[in-house]
């Protein structure tokens, strides 16, 4: 109980790092220099409280009409209405919105009360898949270390310089090439990820107990939800309502996680260079998305913001670049833009942006 209490602890002092300000901010460029001077985290904190009746209106008005959609999917499937099955789309765009009620929680940000948070973030845990207090610590340590060179590997999408993969074997190469690959990244990754790799606390199998405890209770959890279901619907409807649920709403989260951080002008560094506050608004985009899909992602496209503040609750976000409209232009992608985002693999340290694999061959040409 003790040593359980002091992961917490850790953990609370793991987020609490996130917004702190950042005493070095001088080190920007000139070109970002207003942005660097203005302390944001001080600004930022008048809209860190969450509304109490906002918060449980957007849970009520994601969670219903999941249940909803997911009803209706099941009933098309046990009446042979077979075209009904597209109603797998808006029930995982609602499982992808519980995604981020959960990610907020994690943040402590959604009623701004730990245990409540915690509660709702682990049982929404077991319909995304996702081991809520495992998740939490890893997403703590990305937040923590986001555009860091230093200190990639946990949370992350794998980002290797062009020094770095030219050092790789020709194996190696091959790999991180298929890693990359769209088919793989958003195929094949999000099945792994949501399906087989989060029953284990991958990257964290030494960290003591929690990553544990949360993986297998949820796995335990999952397994008892499921049972239910396939008692009440049958095996065949369930899997095929559901895996298509789970599999679009998660290559949907995988695709969100990546724009957010791999586009052309974002930003990574080494320590001493790498500044918190600097690496939050330059090396996370604002995703300009339209507004239904801004809503059913729960603003996460401000995500330069969200960095910089992790405590804003999603739904306060659009009220930061209305009151602070410098912010909006800030790693601004469109949806058609975020597109070209995925040719983008290796960082060019020199150039310090993004490039593909043909500009990276191109620019070794040159060199």
């Amino acid at each position: 109980m003790i040593e359980s209490a002091r992961r917490n602890e850790s953990e609370e002092m793991q987020i609490a790092v996130l917004d702190r300000p950042d005493e070095n901010s001088a080190r920007s460029d000139a070109h970002t220099g207003a942005f660097a001077e203005k302390r944001w985290l001080k600004i930022l904190a008048g809209y860190r409280q969450p509304r109490a009746g906002r918060s449980a209106f957007e849970l009520a008005v994601t969670v219903v009409p999941f249940a909803l959609f997911w009803a209706a999917a099941w009933a098309a499937v046990h009446y042979s209405f077979w075209p009904g099955l597209i109603l797998v789309i808006p029930a995982a765009a609602f499982l992808l919105r519980l995604f981020m009620i959960q990610h907020d929680c994690g943040h402590g940000s959604f009623f701004a009360r730990r245990r409540l948070d915690d509660w709702i973030g682990r049982i929404i845990g077991i319909l995304t898949l996702t081991p809520y207090d495992y998740w939490r610590r890893a997403h703590a340590e990305h937040h923590a270390s986001a555009g860091n060179l230093d200190e990639r590997g946990v949370g992350d999408i794998e980002t290797l310089t062009i020094a770095e993969y030219n050092a790789l074997s020709r194996w190696g190469r091959l790999g991180y090439r298929l890693y990359r690959h769209p088919a793989v990244m958003f195929g094949i990754g999000p099945a792994w990820l949501f399906i087989i790799k989060q029953r284990l606390p991958f990257g964290m199998m030494r960290s003591g107990a929690l990553p544990w405890v949360s993986t297998m209770a949820t796995n335990l959890a999952i397994a008892l939800a499921a049972a239910l279901l396939i008692w009440a619907v049958g095996i065949v409807p369930f899997l095929l309502v559901h895996l298509p649920i789970v599999l679009l709403a998660g290559a949907a989260g995988v695709w969100l996680f990546y724009v957010q951080h791999q586009f052309e002008e974002t930003h990574w560094s080494k320590k001493p260079d790498w500044q918190f506050q600097h690496a939050a608004l330059h090396g996370a985009s604002h995703y300009d998305l339209p507004p239904v899909l801004r809503w059913i992602t729960g603003n996460i496209g401000i995500h330069h913001v969200h960095h910089l503040s992790s405590r804003v609750p999603y739904y306060r976000l659009p009220e930061v670049l209305r009151d602070h409209p410098e912010l909006a232009d800030l790693g601004r992608i469109t949806l058609m833009e975020s597109l070209r985002c995925v040719k983008l693999v290796l960082w060019d340290e020199q150039t310090k942006r993004l490039v593909s694999f043909r500009d990276a061959a191109r620019l070794a040409a040159v060199r």
